[in-house]
């Protein structure tokens, strides 16, 4: 019997779910930082800080970035100055190329293509995992965690950014009008796309609550599973340890 899955509150399969996904990131490439400026009132900046300080990426390490898109988590990596390899990858042609574009001067950076769910990496082969806002699209989310606990080093790293499930009942409702009412008008005036950002708030409605995915690490095999919430867990950085 097919699995089921989610594409926003519609029911596809598989196939359909990964191809929808990346129509929509083909959608609004061009646009990806300026709407997230925007949704977030810069607030999205300083998430990513914090998310890069909690890496703690030591000299000479080597950095897989799952879902890098336009390379924004990459250039906060590299005012750090500490020498290290970083592994660009993306299932989106065109977020890759946004990346590409944006740090076009750097070198010790690698681009690749490919799916979350089946990395083309040894095992045992980088120090640290990062994905940011970009796990609620793996279609196979759970099959991302094992590829992540599969390619990571004993010692390794896994760190996770996304949007969660707010604490406060009152942030909880008033969010819920904000991404279901907002978010779409925003991606209409702006990436002129409204089923994108339509997409994108039932993405995170579906999304598992900081619970529920620290059990799934726990599962997949990570040690000291840690969850950090931000603004009330409207974002949470989860972080584990391939030991």
């Amino acid at each position: 019997m097919k699995k089921d899955y989610n594409f926003g509150y519609t029911k596809v399969n598989s196939k359909q779910k990964t191809k929808l996904v990346q129509n929509v990131f083909s959608s609004v490439a061009q646009n990806y930082d300026l709407m997230n400026d925007l949704m977030s009132l810069g607030m999205h900046r300083l998430w990513k800080k914090r998310f890069v300080e909690i890496m703690d990426i030591k000299e000479n390490e080597i950095v897989l970035d799952v879902g890098s898109g336009s390379g924004d988590i990459a250039s906060e990596i590299l005012k750090k100055n500490i020498p290290s390899s970083l592994y660009l990858l993306d299932l989106n042609e065109a977020m890759l190329l946004e990346g590409k574009k944006r740090l076009k001067k750097e070198k010790n950076i690698k681009y690749f293509i490919g799916n979350a769910e089946k990395l083309n990496f040894e095992s045992n082969f980088f120090d640290k995992y990062i994905i940011s806002f970009c796990l609620r699209n793996v279609t196979k989310y759970l099959l991302s965690l094992k590829e992540a606990y599969r390619v990571l080093k004993p010692g390794g790293k896994y760190c996770c950014l996304e949007f969660s499930t707010p604490k406060s009942s009152l942030i909880s409702s008033s969010y819920k009008i904000y991404k279901s009412k907002i978010l779409p008008i925003l991606g209409e005036i702006v990436a002129k796309d409204k089923n994108a950002y339509k997409y994108l708030s039932e993405s995170i409605d579906l999304f598992p609550s900081q619970e529920e995915l620290k059990r799934n690490l726990l599962d997949c095999g990570f040690s000291k599973v840690e969850t950090i919430n931000l603004f009330n867990g409207i974002v949470a950085i989860h972080t584990g340890y391939k030991l």
